[in-house]
């Protein structure tokens, strides 16, 4: 059992491999049918083809009919492409690229010019999001809601919920992480989008970009918000007949005293004469 067991831990360990090389391949050498994988590989086309299944069905290559190309008589060549999924397993450059941009603009224009590329940034996140919030009911935890599922759609790993002071956006995944990290203006501009989303002011409690495990961003609920005015106004009313606290009460006691005891009786013992 164990025996059979490890076996098949290593043809799949070796079907990992082969995979990869068939994306490597792909990768290097541009669309191949699995003729021409076979003899680079120096395997059988069938076995090729069990492993071109499997990464079909992972979505990291397609099969497609390339034009002008034939093969055997008259019939079109089928060759195997590497989709964007199979591409995004390969080392990028994006956040160098993106860095290096953002500090000539930094250079050029000052932080108002970045602030200014990560508003354009997110303007397209901020027009596909708004059209699934419209259709929710104006409460802003609602709101945040579907921001969460739409969001998420959008690779953020977001989920919103209801909470004692209102509600919570969490996003567990940030694609610009590394870049924000050094330019703050990024997660100014989402949180500003966030804000004007569920249709309230927001605050950021914590950033992936900064350190932290989530980037999460606090809702304040209407009746919370509505209770701090009231609590605000009522303690404004109450200031001018409010006592002082007990030190002011102790301290304030001296000097009154003598004023309010003796004054009436100088007044008492003056009116004979």
């Amino acid at each position: 059992m164990e025996s059979s067991a490890g076996q098949a831990g290593t043809v799949r360990a070796d079907d990992v491999r082969t995979r990869d090389r068939v994306t490597a391949l792909l990768l290097e050498h541009g669309p191949q049918t699995a003729s021409e994988l076979a003899g680079r590989l120096g395997v059988s086309p069938a076995a090729v083809r069990r492993h071109l299944d499997a990464l079909e069905a992972q979505g990291r290559v397609e099969e497609r009919t390339t034009a002008g190309a034939q093969r055997g008589r008259g019939r079109p060549a089928r060759h195997f492409h590497l989709t964007d999924a199979g591409r995004s397993g390969f080392a990028h450059a994006y956040d160098d690229l993106a860095l290096t941009a953002l500090r000539y603009v930094a250079a050029s224009g000052g932080p108002d010019a970045v602030r200014a590329v990560a508003r354009a940034q997110l303007a397209g996140l901020e027009r596909r999001a708004s059209d699934a919030v419209a259709r929710t009911s104006g409460a802003p935890v609602e709101r945040a809601r579907a921001l969460a599922e739409a969001l998420t759609a959008e690779g953020y790993a977001a989920s919103a919920s209801a909470i004692a002071s209102g509600g919570q956006l969490c996003q567990h995944h940030c694609p610009v992480a590394h870049v924000a990290a050094e330019f703050p203006q990024l997660c100014e501009a989402e949180t500003a989008v966030i804000g004007r989303l569920v249709g309230t002011h927001v605050q950021r409690l914590a950033t992936i970009a900064h350190g932290d495990g989530v980037c999460t961003t606090h809702i304040p609920g209407p009746a919370q918000a509505a209770d701090r005015v009231r609590d605000h106004m009522r303690a404004g009313n109450r200031t001018p007949s409010a006592g002082p606290v007990p030190g002011e009460r102790a301290a304030r006691v001296p000097r009154t005293a003598p004023s309010t005891s003796t004054t009436p009786t100088n007044d008492r013992e003056r009116t004979p004469a």
